[in-house]
């Protein structure tokens, strides 16, 4: 699921920056200050097809970025606050050490040491 939102997210992305570089900008400085003459959506009406894509990719963008913190959130929530708190699930002892040999002891003469010879 994360690998998918990720996909989408870098796609979306991508095609935004695009989008945005592809379309004309207003002529000089006037537009930032009001000097436009135009209503708010042009004289061309709501936009055209270079603008509808754009703003379903910034919607898209937005729709990714927050599933990706809903994710997150979920996984945090499922996780323990503290190392502390986390229950082990090893269950198992360690191996009692093996009986150290006295010494001076060695093998006796009769055992077969299993080496063949």
């Amino acid at each position: 699921m994360n690998t998918l939102v990720l996909t989408v997210h870098v796609i979306a992305c991508v095609s935004l920056v695009i989008l945005v570089l592809l379309q004309s900008g207003h002529e000089g400085m006037g537009v930032i200050f009001g000097g436009s003459s135009s209503t708010l959506f042009g004289s061309s009406g709501a936009g055209g097809f270079l603008s509808k894509l754009t703003v379903t990719m910034a919607v898209l963008f937005f729709v990714t970025s927050l599933s990706f913190t809903f994710i997150d959130a979920q996984k945090k929530s499922s996780e323990p606050a503290s190392i502390m708190l986390e229950k082990s699930d090893t269950g198992a002892k360690p191996a009692a050490p093996a009986p150290a040999q006295q010494p001076g002891e060695s093998e006796k003469p009769g055992q077969d040491d299993g080496s063949g010879q």
